[in-house]
């Protein structure tokens, strides 16, 4: 873990940020508007909007309305105080996108995805990361920001 975070730290030149349109269903799912083909669980996924539903302690569900998507290993990461805003973090080589956090604005905690064979063969690469963040706004009603 501390040597994936020091490569985070070391090849970390920029820090990007796109607005993300979110809601919650009735079901307490996530629902985000992505704008580029990215990669989960070793599952390359096109642009478009996904829902991400914990499953259980462990395990999230990220699909889309064609019901393309992955099932994906991720545990508890705990962050600072609520947020107006929640945010997906993506790990970005070069042209490819790799989802790595899904962090929920009313609690202040995420869920971490573990790292993908995809995702450290091109990192053992020594390809240059950059960490896109990808904020997420609503409100309490669900109601999406632009």
């Amino acid at each position: 873990m501390k040597k994936q975070l020091g490569k985070v730290g070391a090849f970390v030149p920029a820090l990007l940020a796109t607005s993300v349109a979110l809601g919650q269903n009735h079901r307490g799912e996530t629902v985000a508007d992505i704008p580029f083909n990215f990669t989960v669980a070793n599952r390359a996924l096109p642009p478009g909007r996904y829902t991400v539903a914990r499953v259980n302690q462990t395990l999230l569900r990220i699909f889309n309305s064609h019901n393309q998507g992955t099932l994906v290993l991720a545990h508890s990461a705990e962050g600072m105080a609520p947020e107006e805003t929640g945010k997906m973090i993506v790990h970005r080589y070069g042209a490819t996108y790799f989802l790595s956090e899904v962090w929920d604005p009313t609690s202040g905690s995420g869920r971490k995805l573990f790292q993908s064979r995809a995702e450290a063969e091109v990192a053992r690469k020594q390809t240059p990361m950059e960490i896109a963040v990808l904020k997420i706004q609503y409100d309490s009603s669900g109601t999406r920001h632009h």
